[in-house]
């Protein structure tokens, strides 16, 4: 065997390792939440939505992933090449609850779905938490960020799947930038960009969360919230042209991003928290945390179009560059 070969053969055996040591994570975790009635809290808003849901789990998928391609937004679509299928978008925030109950209940559904060619997933990664007090804007926008940032090697459903393995309990400090780097690590990142860009993006985190207190402080946090984060930076005494370039920004276009394309004018359709499930532009109800629901309902809908388009690639073929200077070092 060549050393190439040997080399290939190592690497998917480290993956296949991966794979396992993520199925029996996710599998502890539903033996916590319960297999047969789960309490779900639903974010909506600024409060909360408890809702049960009730059927069998989804049994692990162990097969290759479909390909990753990073689009124009920074979001990601997995599907089969060429599929003709739904499009399944899934708005998430790392800090969300829900969103970790239901990446643990379908997350593997998701894939085998995306890998049959029956499904086009698209992965919209938001913060529902950037207009609230740290820790929990801080925790949602690292996380989001360096999600972000694993979309640049190939690997963000990987590390999609190890942030919400390791989601923080709600009112707690959570995903700092050391673990966020070593979880890249465990995701298959070898190139140090990667935890370059994570460092950077921190800085970045770190000075919008001292510029939301500035605002709270300024306006209170009733009126914070009724802003954009482009409003609350400038409230803080910033400016928003600082954050262009940034991860941090990419995640705060997404969320405004979703409240326009899905806003009160969309009727049932509307987006008011995480996790939201479209399926071809339509928001399906919380029987999408029941397998058999999901599949259902993906298996039954016509064929649709992603609404975005893939990322240019980089000139030299590379990731993109960290931002030379963040906000809190100019």
């Amino acid at each position: 065997m060549s050393k190439a070969a040997r080399r290939a053969s190592r690497e998917r055996l480290k993956q296949e390792r991966l794979r396992q040591q993520q199925r029996e994570k996710r599998n502890r975790l539903l033996a916590i939440l319960g297999a047969a009635v789960v309490v779900v809290a639903l974010i909506v808003g600024g409060g909360y939505l408890y809702m049960t849901t009730a059927g069998k789990q989804a049994e692990g998928y162990t097969g290759a992933l479909a390909p990753q391609t990073r689009q124009d937004d920074g979001s990601v679509v997995m599907a089969k090449e060429g599929a003709k299928a739904p499009v399944v978008e899934v708005y998430a925030d790392y800090q969300c609850p829900a969103c970790m109950q239901f990446e643990a209940t379908n997350s593997d559904t998701l894939k085998k779905l995306a890998a049959d060619g029956d499904a086009i997933v698209h992965l919209r990664p938001v913060s529902i938490f950037a207009k609230q007090a740290a820790p929990l804007n801080a925790n949602s926008l690292r996380a989001g960020a360096a999600a972000r940032a694993a979309a640049d090697y190939g690997k963000f459903v990987e590390y999609n799947d190890i942030l919400f393995e390791n989601q923080p309990a709600e009112g707690s400090e959570g995903f700092p930038a050391d673990d966020l780097k070593a979880w890249g690590e465990e995701a298959g990142i070898k190139d140090p960009g990667f935890a370059k860009r994570v460092d950077a993006e921190s800085k970045v985190v770190d000075t919008y969360t001292d510029l939301y207190g500035k605002a709270v402080a300024k306006a209170g946090e009733e009126q914070v919230a009724a802003m954009t984060p482009a409003k609350i930076i400038a409230a803080g005494g910033g400016s928003a042209a600082d954050f262009d370039g940034t991860y941090v920004q990419e995640v705060f276009d997404a969320t405004d991003g979703v409240n326009a394309r899905y806003g009160p004018d969309s009727g049932d359709n509307a987006f008011t928290g995480t996790p939201a499930v479209y399926i071809n532009g339509a928001l399906q109800g919380q029987d999408v945390f029941r397998v058999d629901a999901l599949t259902e309902a993906v298996k039954s809908a016509k064929p649709g179009e992603v609404d975005t388009k893939p990322a240019e690639p980089q000139p030299s073929g590379s990731p993109s560059a960290s931002p030379s200077e963040s906000p809190v070092e100019k």
